[in-house]
């Protein structure tokens, strides 16, 4: 909620912002709804008919890195699938909320950017575990956390940038200040 008399701070003024909606941008259109959405519609990646979306280029890039550097997303185990329906269930919205708050100033944000984060991150966390040591290890392991790090990192920066201030995206508008010489103040 917006503190009373407060203005949101111009997203010309926040470059951090810009960055973090670039980060949420890339997730609502390509990892939640492409890469995670791939791995609900296609039970068997080495044998099924193309859905109507993910478009077949990018379904080629997707199978292209599980066969080159992620087995575990081509191996699907059961838990791995409730970390992608979570994706898509609740990311995906999160992201279109959160491009919708940032741009706009919306202080409400702060609270589902806490929860985002803090259920990602432990997403994450327990997905390189197995990628690193499980069944599915990855091949590429310097690669594969690469790849991962912003998923691992970003949220955190995000947490940062809400947590600064109650009001992260607004500030109280300017004082008046002194009248002017020969005025009385505001007529």
């Amino acid at each position: 909620m917006r503190a009373p008399d407060s203005m949101p701070v111009p997203l010309s003024r926040r470059p951090l912002d810009v960055a973090l909606l670039a980060f949420f941008a890339v997730n609502l259109c390509f990892t939640t709804y492409v890469v995670s959405l791939e791995q609900i519609v296609i039970a068997d990646p080495f044998e099924y008919t193309a859905p109507l979306w993910p478009p077949g280029p990018l379904l080629d890039l997707v199978h292209w890195w599980e066969k080159t550097y992620d087995p575990l997303l081509l191996a699907r185990p059961a838990w791995y699938r409730a970390t992608i329906w979570l994706d898509v269930l609740l990311f995906g919205p999160f992201y279109a909320v959160a491009l919708y708050a940032f741009v706009r100033g919306r202080d409400w944000i702060r609270t589902p950017c806490i929860v985002w984060a803090s259920v990602l991150s432990t997403n994450v966390v327990i997905i390189l575990f197995d990628e690193l040591f499980g069944t599915h290890a990855t091949p590429a392991p310097a690669v594969v956390i690469a790849a991962n790090a912003p998923w691992l990192i970003v949220p955190w920066i995000v947490v940062w940038r809400v947590l600064r201030s109650p009001h992260p995206f607004t500030t109280a508008p300017a004082a008046a200040g002194p009248p002017r010489p020969g005025r009385l103040g505001p007529r």
